[in-house]
């Protein structure tokens, strides 16, 4: 269920209320019984439920995946020297 923000007309109150969406919005306020207004949030409404959420839950199978390049393979001379000549 998503949560709606409101905010109070009349005592600036702020609140939330986990609503379903079919429900009716809140019009009066808990607090001074003035008018509420609901408030745009920015917050995105997805709530993770559960033991929890795992890498590889989502993971491409073996079938999905391109094979890789292959590496270069390591000189066995001396790297990072260079010859001087004379």
């Amino acid at each position: 269920m998503p949560r709606y923000h409101y905010r109070c007309e009349k005592c600036a109150h702020e609140f939330e209320k986990r609503q379903s969406m079919t429900e009716e919005p809140i019009k009066i306020c808990p607090v001074c019984h003035g008018q509420t207004s609901r408030i745009i949030s920015s917050t995105v409404g997805i709530s993770f439920k559960g033991t929890g959420f795992h890498i590889n839950d989502y993971k491409a199978k073996k079938s999905d995946v391109a094979p890789s390049a292959p590496k270069p393979a390591k000189d066995s001379g001396a790297a990072g020297t260079t010859a001087k000549t004379s």
